[in-house]
């Protein structure tokens, strides 16, 4: 019998016994599970691009073994993505009849979907379409589907859909440029659908697209996108052109648009350049206000004189609690305490009542000489186990609120989350390596758990090593109180070192990493940042080039013992060049060095809780101080003593190397 005929068999008896498996749910014995899993990681690289073989080859009790495993169907699932095009396509599909519940499944069934479309096998496709995807609102396979309705000669069913697709602002995506062929070919597009295109277009700032749509309206319409177009690419030039001559009301939106990314990069030659424009131009009040607050809140963010009145200058349809949070942060650098007191009180009743303003608010209070008041706001913040609460009890020099509870266990919840199938695929992803997949998995099933065995599920978590799981699960149960669940330390030994290696403290590093992934070692954040302490890859690079270590790119920045290197060098090389600074260093990581840079005061000093209150990017402000609380928590957890947090803040000097710290508490 030949070779492939022989493995195909092979495999169908595999799928057999995984699925009997997975029916019967019977947990395999601890050291059989081991073995399971080491064969699986042996062979997954090699099946994963394409090879089958490695799994034929294996001696007949590995292979009996390999196809008990619980991962079993995603090692199938893997193969089959990697051939998709070449197939049996009896045998995914027999794959997924028997399999389609789960994940890997799943995620196949989409693949090989959008594989029998691109084949031309439309009426394949339409049919798993019909079963699992419709009404999902997937453009993509929405409009393969509507191309398969067209091939089938049903186009009536076609042109109402097809054109709710087509009437978006951005640009489509590409398995839709025949659909919107037909329509165009038969005339089912007017100029009044592209005006209402073209407009959508516009608003989402796709003034190159609305010229394109323009082209089907009138000449108009191009001159308008044009417009829209010189805005955009030199928004000074546009304002100055138009400082006398008044326009209509698209002119009025192009000039409040050009004036909005003046803004951003000089908000003094916004103002500059607005003044004169809301004279001439008659702008709506709505349109006048929405501006006139972008450039006050610009001006607040990069600390420029005159931004507070700017602020309070505003009409009171303009003021939000935005435009508070900034009045309060300017009156913060004045040390302004009445002024301060006023913005607070004036913010939403949730603003006012969170932790920053009541702490801000106690500090106004006791600068005003409202001392009794002060202090009991002090102290009902201390008991708070955050960057606020810390702060506030370092006022009294009281104790921090450090002696959580460890969650009780419940033996029986905890035994029988451990033996839920669902479960036991989650831990076992997690521990083969496949972790955003086991945390997709572990997710989709502790989401809907009551409060008392989500917080099992945490405790289940932690004893698994799986601190990302263990803390998440934790705070969806609004359950704080367990430190050790809450704040682990794993990769101790790599962390003690190298942080001692790049002259930081070991508790820093660990907040750092804490805070940027949970201790995930295959996390990549939205900006492209990747592993246990999210760097950059060109920041990898570069400190590997630094390290004279070997640099591949993806596969060095998930290993956590080499991320942890590298990212503790770099956190040290931002501690040095901020001149000791933790707080700037601790910005500079998040952000970038050449932004805190922008943020130094020009001379003189700022203490470094105003300071950090003013930073104008509301993630990294927010990530500071989550560090430096966690920092905090990790030497507690680490040595058992208490790290005063206001000890630790040095006040920020427009000179990097001469940074000191804090002389005096509010």
């Amino acid at each position: 019998m030949p070779r492939n005929r022989i493995a195909a068999r092979f495999i169908r008896c595999l799928i057999a016994a995984a699925t009997a498996l997975i029916i019967c749910t019977h947990p395999s014995r601890a050291a059989e599970i081991d073995e399971q899993r080491q064969l699986f990681m042996r062979v997954y690289a090699d099946v994963e691009r394409g090879n089958w073989n490695v799994v034929v080859d294996l001696p007949p009790d590995e292979k009996r073994l390999l196809a008990d495993y619980v991962l079993w169907p995603d090692l199938r699932a893997a193969f089959f993505r990697a051939t998709l095009d070449n197939a049996d396509h009896e045998e995914v599909e027999s794959f997924l009849t028997q399999h389609g519940v789960l994940r890997p499944a799943r995620d196949l069934r989409y693949r090989y979907a959008l594989h029998l479309a691109r084949a031309g096998k439309l009426d394949s496709f339409f049919t798993i379409y019909q079963r699992f995807y419709q009404g999902m609102e997937d453009a993509r396979l929405d409009c393969l589907a509507l191309r398969a309705e067209l091939a089938a000669g049903r186009q009536q069913r076609v042109v109402n859909r097809a054109t709710d697709l087509w009437m978006v602002g951005e640009s489509q995506v590409k398995e839709c440029d025949p659909v919107f062929a037909y329509l165009d070919d038969n005339h089912l597009l007017g100029p009044v659908d592209y005006a209402k295109r073209f407009d959508l277009a516009i608003k989402a700032r796709e003034f190159a697209r609305a010229r394109w749509l323009a082209k089907s309206i009138d000449q108009q319409h191009v001159d308008i996108a044009n417009e829209w177009l010189r805005a955009q690419s030199n928004p000074e030039a546009f304002v100055r052109g138009h400082l006398r001559a008044s326009g209509g009301e698209a002119t009025r939106a192009q000039l409040t648009y050009a004036i909005e990314r003046i803004a951003y990069s000089d908000p003094v030659l916004a103002l500059e350049l607005w003044t004169p424009l809301v004279k001439t131009h008659g702008f709506s009040s709505v349109r006048q206000y929405r501006t006139s607050r972008h450039i006050a809140l610009w001006m607040a963010r990069d600390r420029r004189a005159g931004a507070y009145a700017l602020l309070a200058g505003l009409p009171q349809a303009a003021q939000n609690d935005e435009v508070l949070r900034w009045r309060a942060r300017c009156s913060l650098r004045d040390h302004n305490w009445r002024n301060l007191l006023t913005d607070i009180a004036l913010m939403s009743q949730d603003e006012r009542n969170s932790e920053e303003w009541r702490y801000w608010r106690a500090v106004a209070l006791h600068g005003s000489g409202q001392l009794p008041e002060a202090q009991a706001l002090f102290a009902e913040l201390a008991e708070e186990r955050s960057y606020y609460g810390f702060l506030a009890a370092d006022e009294l020099d009281a104790s921090y609120p450090l002696d959580g509870g460890e969650i009780v266990v419940n033996e029986a919840i905890i035994s029988e989350l451990s033996n839920r199938p669902e479960l036991v695929r989650a831990r076992e992803l997690f521990l083969v390596g496949l972790d955003g997949r086991g945390r997709s998995e572990w997710d989709a099933v502790v989401r809907y758990l009551p409060r008392e065995k989500k917080i099992q599920a945490a405790k289940l978590a932690h004893r698994w090593g799986w601190h990302s799981q263990a803390i998440s699960s934790a705070a969806g149960a609004s359950e704080f109180d367990d430190l050790a669940l809450r704040y682990p330390l794993p990769y101790a030994q790599t962390f003690r070192q190298h942080a001692e290696t790049a002259s930081i403290s070991t508790t820093w590093a660990y907040g750092v990493a804490r805070s940027e992934s949970l201790f995930m070692r295959d996390v990549r954040s939205s900006a492209g940042a990747i592993g246990l302490m999210q760097l950059m890859p060109a920041t990898g690079r570069k400190v590997a080039r630094d390290l004279q270590l070997p640099y591949s790119g993806l596969d060095t920045l998930t290993d956590p013992q080499i991320n942890i290197r590298l990212g503790t060098t770099y956190l040290g090389q931002m501690a040095e060049r901020f001149g000791g600074n933790r707080v700037l260093a601790t910005a500079a990581y998040n952000a970038g060095p050449h932004r805190v840079d922008r943020w130094l005061p020009d001379s003189g000093s700022i203490d470094a809780r105003i300071w950090i209150e003013n930073i104008p990017f509301n993630e990294t402000r927010n990530y500071v101080r989550r560090v430096l609380a966690a920092d905090v928590i990790f030497q507690w957890r680490m040595t058992g003593q208490v790290r005063r947090l206001s000890d630790e803040l040095l006040t920020v000097k427009a000179d990097t190397d001469t940074q000191k710290l804090a002389e005096n508490r509010f």
